[in-house]
């Protein structure tokens, strides 16, 4: 679908690309990786013709169509079903055209227009605007009623109805919930045409996206599979390029102690200039290196409180009118992991400011241990700082006894070193802002961390970072986020805001992920089948897994499963003769310097290969493990 030739780009200074070429498959979910700065967003803007090449080629079928998700969409009277119809533009202009077309014309024109399927467009419009979290009375309100968040998501939901043939989403999630984040990742993965999407959700990286391009040091490398397997496959790629970095290494070392011993000797002189041109032959690999990012600082409170942190009695809280929240009756305890769930507007950010004592109880009763320590984290701190001040200067706010070598290592202990220390928060990227103020918060080891949207700037090893820290970290959390993974790995009880209240979630995050999408499902079918956006029954109970039928014959039943296995025992075998093939020829050391080229491509096929040999591997334990229990039914 997509080539991109030898592409190289320079700008600001320094180089983006450098000689990259990469072909994109057709049709293919691709996650865009890469560290915060590498050239993500530059590479769209030079796929959208916004910037120009230096050199190279980037090639699309003619005619495709290509969309994107920049900026939100303008505050115009038009309403907002109206706005997300106009994105289908030969649908919008064939309308336009039964008005003044001529009799004769009119045939061919609804012809085309039911080739479209244009009659369901606004159902299926309606269907995208609820998944993406607006309501059936939404559809009728000008854009200009709609915050520019919410703007947001109306160019993404133009962009998903108009199904371009390429779709650029840069950072989709950021300005989504929970709720928003698993149905995209729904939709993206029944998504028509082709899409390359940046993204540091791992989620959608792995259950959204078929492939996987990293773009890193200039270079763009596609890799098969979602982010797990481009990890494990990554990491083969750079263990296989150290072992013959060290191999060549090694011979080199070995033919030039032979030269520096035999230069001098007239018998040996030919044999030491043969040595030379060999050593002049043999290629240069650079030593694999692993992306470091720095750790998150959250130190542990020193003393525990005497249970519980916080007890609310029928709690009602708000701003000057009626109540946002009422009738809370909940306890959060010392070790208590809360993650915090619910569409926005729910009351989510509400009840985090109401905990960490920024807003007053308007009824009821708290109880709040008057010695407990609050870290809190939002966005709206980050959008508060000065940008003109430095780390330097909003840490010595913090470290007001301190020297001043003492605050810039702790600014170090935060992943921003002697050259980030002075720079202004203007010139700071988001993610290095999010670090800052994350660290800042729970530099007193506070009893209870709250963390408001703590991901939306942080990339995926970032996150990663901050999912260790929180997990060593030994006081309570109060977690709201749309990355599923994080919630999923750090919470250990969900409570929902809905319904003008807050009450716990009995299930975990798969029951409510289907959750949002059945409520989707049923708001998209009109007002009349739908329960209110706001509600939120808990889920039915799991049904007991069904037995088998007293009717059925068990060895048939087992049959098709015993096939299922041996085809793959048959397929493992296959990979695992063929990994073992490629070792034996990477294990030649004559093949580095006889043919360099073919052993970094033989390297890249036994990457290619462990990947595939870990998916038969698991293929084949999926199938044992189903037999297994068929024979035991029986």
């Amino acid at each position: 679908m997509l080539q991109i030739n030898e592409l190289v780009f320079d700008a600001w200074g320094r180089r983006f690309f450098d000689n990259a070429s990469v072909t994109l498959p057709v049709n293919g979910k691709v996650g865009l990786v890469g560290r915060n700065g590498a050239g993500k967003s530059t590479l769209f803007k030079l796929i959208l013709g916004q910037l120009t090449l230096g050199s190279g080629e980037i090639r699309l079928p003619k005619h495709a169509r290509i969309a994107s998700v920049d900026q939100e969409h303008p505050a115009t009277p038009v309403s907002l079903l109206d706005t997300v119809l106009a994105a289908d533009v030969e649908r919008a202009r064939l309308t336009a055209e039964l008005e003044t077309a001529e009799p004769e014309h009119l045939g061919e024109i609804y012809a085309r227009l039911i080739e479209i399927d244009a009659d369901r467009a606004p159902s299926r419009a309606a269907e995208i605007l609820s998944g993406l979290g607006f309501s059936n009375d939404d559809l009728a309100r000008p854009m200009a009623e709609f915050s520019g968040g919410w703007r947001m998501r109306v160019a993404l939901a133009a962009a998903l109805f108009a199904e371009p043939e390429m779709l650029l989403l840069d950072e989709p999630t950021n300005y989504l919930d929970l709720e928003g984040a698993l149905w995209l990742e729904a939709r993206l993965k029944k998504y028509p045409y082709s899409a390359l999407i940046i993204s540091h959700d791992r989620d959608i990286l792995n259950n959204a996206c078929g492939y996987i391009l990293h773009l890193r040091d200039g270079k763009l490398d596609l890799y098969t599979g979602g982010y797990d397997q481009f990890e494990l496959q990554r990491a083969e790629k750079l263990r296989l390029q150290e072992a013959m970095r060290t191999k060549i290494e090694a011979k080199r070392a070995h033919m030039q102690a032979f030269v520096d011993r035999f230069r001098a000797k007239a018998s040996k002189a030919t044999q030491a200039q043969s040595r030379l041109k060999m050593l002049a032959k043999l290629p240069v690999i650079s030593e694999a290196e692993m992306e470091h990012t720095a750790p998150f600082t959250l130190p542990s409170p020193p003393r525990p409180l005497a249970p519980p942190l916080v007890r609310l009695e029928d709690v009602s809280v708000g701003y000057d009118g009626p109540p946002v929240l009422k009738r809370l009756n909940l306890r959060l305890d010392l070790d208590d992991r809360i993650g915090l769930l619910g569409v926005n507007g729910a009351g989510k950010s509400t009840f985090a400011k109401m905990i960490a004592g920024a807003l007053p109880i308007s009824g009821g009763h708290m109880h709040r241990d008057r010695r407990m320590k609050v870290g809190w984290f939002h966005q709206h701190q980050i959008e508060a700082l000065d940008p003109k001040d430095t780390p330097l200067d909003i840490i010595r706010v913090h470290m007001r006894e301190a020297s001043e070598s003492q605050r810039r290592s702790k600014l170090a202990q935060f992943g921003l070193g002697y050259d980030k220390a002075e720079t202004t928060v203007a010139n700071l990227s988001g993610g290095e802002r999010a670090r800052l103020l994350l660290n800042l918060v729970a530099m007193d080891a506070p009893h209870l961390l709250i963390l408001d949207e703590p991901t939306n700037h942080l990339d995926i090893d970032s996150r990663r970072a901050l999912l260790d820290a929180l997990n060593e970290y030994e006081g309570a959390v109060i977690l709201i986020t749309h990355d599923r993974s994080l919630m999923e790995l750090v919470a250990d009880r969900l409570w929902l805001a809905a319904d003008g209240g807050v009450r716990p979630f009995d299930g975990d995050m798969e029951d409510y992920a289907k959750f949002v999408l059945d409520r989707a499902r049923m708001a998209a079918r009109g007002p009349s089948q739908t329960a209110p956006a706001a509600a939120a029954p808990a889920p039915a109970a799991k049904p007991a897994p069904a037995r088998p039928s007293a009717s059925r014959d068990p060895v048939a039943q087992a049959a098709p499963l015993k096939r299922k296995l041996e085809a793959a025992e048959a397929a493992l075998a296959r990979e695992t003769r063929a990994a073992a093939e490629l070792d034996q020829a990477l294990a030649d050391p004559q093949l580095y310097v006889r043919d360099p080229a073919k052993a970094a491509e033989l390297g890249q096929r036994r990457a290619k290969k462990q990947a595939a040999l870990d998916a038969a591997e698991r293929e084949w334990l999926a199938a044992a493990e189903a037999y297994e229990a068929a024979l035991a039914a029986r």
